[in-house]
């Protein structure tokens, strides 16, 4: 609106939120691109919040993360990209001052890719990417009467919408697609989903839904104990202390934080953002319209 100055960096940039409160997939999202853009030749670097970790609480000074990084300090979902993406991840709850540290750390990056911030407009942004899942708006009130961070009506001016788990509107489909099974005590060793076929295991989920993770082992016949917990909780070794020897199914986010004290029947379940290859074709396109832009950048 012009009330407060926003802050451009010199490289792209591209934001991918959401309109509701609560997980929709947006960090396979930020994996899938940042995968997508360095096949494309790009130097891609990621930027996040650092939801869960004690250096978002305490709002300090951006910090780089790497695969061996400790969740606790700066949050999950930056800990599992650094171990998937192979490219610069920054934390800091300013992500202006993020982005600033990271293109310091790596002048050779290209483009920036925020995981979360569609309202964090202090950052400008070249392209907004938001989903929707099939959960929808509920009762179309912003918190804290309803489950909306901004109003719907946000949707009509992101650059792109892409939609999971529903029909409901239009926009670029995207699934998620489990890889199999993947030991925490040695990561050498996978299993495929099938191999526990028929079998009771424990389903420990602290994600935004985490009833979509109980029901993707279903999908594969296992009898799920579910266990969830909230987004980002802070494991400790006893959340986990089962009086049985039943396999332990973690997600892929809550992983990283047990891996410290995790048994040898603690599994977790990497999972890949699928998405519509018209979406590709749609976000290489308008990155090189962005860069005919006489400063570079956005032009609308």
């Amino acid at each position: 609106m012009g009330v407060l100055p926003t802050h451009r960096l010199p490289v792209l940039v591209i934001v991918v939120g959401n309109v509701r409160l609560g997980g929709s997939g947006k960090t396979p999202l930020v994996m899938w691109l940042a995968q997508t853009l360095r096949a494309a030749g790009e130097r891609p670097g990621i930027l996040s919040r650092g939801h869960g970790g004690e250096r978002a609480k305490a709002k300090a000074t951006p910090v780089s993360v790497n695969a061996q990084s400790d969740p606790a300090q700066v949050g999950d979902e930056p800990v599992m990209l650094a171990q998937r993406c192979a490219v610069p991840v920054w934390v800091g709850v300013d992500r202006v001052a993020a982005g600033r540290a990271l293109l310091s750390a790596h002048p050779d990056c290209t483009v920036l890719i925020c995981d979360d911030g569609l309202q964090h407009q202090a950052l400008a942004r070249d392209l907004e990417i938001a989903l929707v899942d099939a959960r929808g708006f509920g009762n179309g009130w912003l918190f804290p009467a309803g489950p909306l961070r901004e109003p719907a009506t946000r949707l009509n001016r992101v650059d792109a919408v892409v939609v999971r788990e529903t029909k409901r509107m239009d926009g670029f489909a995207m699934q998620l697609v489990p890889r199999g099974l993947v030991n925490l005590v040695d990561p050498a060793r996978t299993l495929p989903l099938t191999a526990l076929h028929d079998q009771r295991v424990h389903a420990v989920a602290g994600i935004g839904v985490p009833q979509r993770f109980f029901a993707q082992l279903r999908a594969f016949g296992m009898q799920v104990i579910e266990h969830p917990f909230d987004d980002h909780h802070p494991f400790v070794a006893a959340d986990l202390h089962f009086d049985d020897a039943h396999p332990v199914i973690l997600t892929e986010k809550d992983a990283v934080k047990c891996t410290a004290f995790a048994q040898a029947h603690w599994w977790s379940l990497p999972v890949d953002a699928e998405l519509d290859p018209a979406f590709g074709v749609w976000m290489h396109q308008r990155l090189q319209q962005l860069r005919g832009a006489p400063d570079g950048h956005k032009t609308t």
